[in-house]
């Protein structure tokens, strides 16, 4: 006899919630089973049902049946013509997972299904994009805009395809003429203002910045948008105050707001006050505001730190930390405190005063002993030592600032310019993904790799003391090695952040940082020429 079918478990809210959960966590072959009796089509006329159909197609296509998946995601689309298309379900699961090549197939699936569904275009783009795939990705939401020319989700996507292109121009094209919903004419003008801060246009930009905020005044992105190109201005006035609004993005740390630490006056004292100083986005940021640690503790202030586990070590030295905490899921109860401050925001609060750039360089200081070891790991004799990071953080489980290395990172092949430089020794600072590149060097590159003893910054900060000069694209330890006081030689990218200013190659925050940036988007040629020109001058000096 045949084992009976097993009931179906009865639909529910909690049911469903529990099932999106565990996808959530990766456990999709766990879960299909729980769903099967829901997958089968036709589809039943029930929400409880249908929310279980998508999410068994959810468990086929993270599973290598991006067929099977297509069939039931293209049934629930062609009910909800004017909703969001459950393909973009998918693919925001995927991302979060770091899986996005299960979301494409899908997606193509689909499009052989429904070849003129945009919003298939329109997710399917989008993932292109975020794979590097651009050529690809711009053809596909040239048939989306072809297929519904009034479709803004479309245009915007292909203006997003073209700028990760590095064609500004014909991206700022694709953004007009602007629709007329004050909803959709907002979101453009951002757009627009995005890409023409990225070009350098300041003012142009600052222009739709302000007029999409006319329409949509309480929109947390535009705001922050807006301080991006007003900080990148060199207007700290504004931005520093407009650069606010990253508390209400969405995902952002959350303020105890009876307790923020209010702008600073000169003559204002802090005597016996507590202060929280909390990490809030990448390593680098928290270096860099670090030198405003020395002046709290100067107006008599206690000051107590929270930051990553990697960052904990170097901040005992900072001078005037009182105490330091690892951000952690375990870790003990904070100190009590009676101001809280994110780090981000220590530039506005000392704006007004004769500090305003903080502690002067060196404000990090490396452990003595730790620097005589890594000494040690370093090549001998009187080559030019120079410390090399060519890759940031991925994170590839958030969608903007993945795309944001993309732009920022380059391959170590690119660099082999570098590695035929006579008096120069090469010795690699890169941790991450990017250091599994080194099994496969360049050709004639002589790379050495110390990497193996750096668990943290504070060990980082150790090699980096023994180097002439830190070679590096915009990640952490340009800030570390700045922060120091070492030469640092920044490889920038065309669309650069808004702390390295535009138009310069120099920087107020660190002052032996020299910038090199790309003169064109995304080609980094004409960089590593530069760079190479520059540590030949240096090996030559140093001989």
């Amino acid at each position: 006899m045949k084992p009976a079918t097993p009931k179906p478990t009865p639909l529910s809210a909690d049911f469903l919630r529990t099932c999106l959960a565990d996808m959530k966590a990766g456990l999709f072959w766990q879960v299909l089973p729980r769903l099967e009796a829901y997958g089968q089509l036709p589809l039943p006329e029930n929400n409880h049902a249908e929310q279980a159909a998508i999410l068994y197609a959810l468990g086929l296509a993270a599973t290598g049946k991006p067929e099977r998946a297509a069939d039931i995601l293209a049934a629930v689309a062609s009910r909800h013509p004017n909703s969001q298309h459950p393909l973009q379900d998918l693919a925001e699961l995927m991302i979060a997972q770091d899986r996005r090549p299960e979301a494409l197939a899908t997606g193509q699936a689909l499009l052989r299904r429904t070849p003129d569904d945009t919003r298939i275009h329109a997710t399917l783009g989008s993932l292109l994009v975020q794979t590097g795939q651009h050529d690809a990705a711009i053809s596909l939401l040239k048939q989306a805009v072809a297929l519904a020319p009034e479709a803004t989700p479309a245009r915007s996507l292909l203006a997003m395809a073209l700028t990760e292109q590095g064609n500004m121009q014909a991206a700022l094209e694709c953004l007009h003429p602007l629709p007329s919903p004050p909803a959709e004419r907002a979101a453009m003008l951002v757009n627009i203002g995005t890409i023409l801060t990225g070009q350098g246009q300041m003012e142009k930009a600052l222009r739709h910045f302000d007029e999409a905020i006319a329409l949509r005044p309480d929109d947390a992105r535009f705001h922050f948008n807006r301080s991006v190109a007003l900080l990148k201005a060199g207007q700290y006035d504004t931005g520093w105050q407009a650069h606010e609004w990253r508390h209400a993005l969405p995902g952002h740390t959350a303020l105890p707001d009876n307790a923020t630490l209010p702008p600073l006056k000169d003559a204002e004292r802090l005597d016996g006050q507590r202060v929280l100083l909390v990490h809030e986005e990448g390593l680098g940021d928290t270096l860099m505001y670090l030198r405003y640690v020395p002046a709290l503790a100067q107006r008599g202030a206690q000051v107590h730190l929270l930051v990553p586990p990697a960052l904990s070590q170097l901040c005992q030295r900072v001078q005037g930390v009182h105490s330091v905490h690892v951000m952690r899921d375990d870790a003990p109860a904070l100190p009590s405190f009676d101001s809280y401050c994110g780090f981000i925001s220590l530039p506005r609060l000392f704006q007004h005063t004769q500090t305003p750039w903080g502690a002067p360089v060196p404000y990090l200081h490396a452990n003595t002993a730790k620097t005589q070891t890594m000494a040690a790991l370093l090549p001998s004799g009187k080559a030019l030592r120079v410390g090399l990071v060519w890759g940031g953080a991925p994170r590839n489980h958030t969608l903007a600032a993945h795309i944001v290395d993309r732009r920022r990172s380059l391959p170590l092949s690119a660099l082999e310019p570098l590695g035929r430089l006579p008096g120069v020794a090469l010795i690699s600072l890169q941790k991450g993904p990017y250091a599994e590149q080194m099994t496969d060097p360049p050709e004639d590159m002589r790379l050495y790799d110390p990497t193996e003893a750096l668990h943290s910054m504070d060990d980082t900060a150790a090699l980096i003391m023994g180097l002439d000069v830190v070679v590096s694209v915009d990640t952490s330890v340009a800030h570390l090695a700045g922060g120091l006081g070492k030469p640092v030689l920044l490889m920038d990218r065309y669309d650069n952040c808004w702390r390295w200013l535009h138009g310069r190659d120099d920087t107020p925050w660190y002052p032996n940082l020299r910038i090199i940036r790309q003169t064109t988007p995304r080609q980094w040629a004409d960089v590593i020429s530069r760079v190479a020109q520059s540590l030949t001058a240096m090996a030559r000096t140093r001989r």
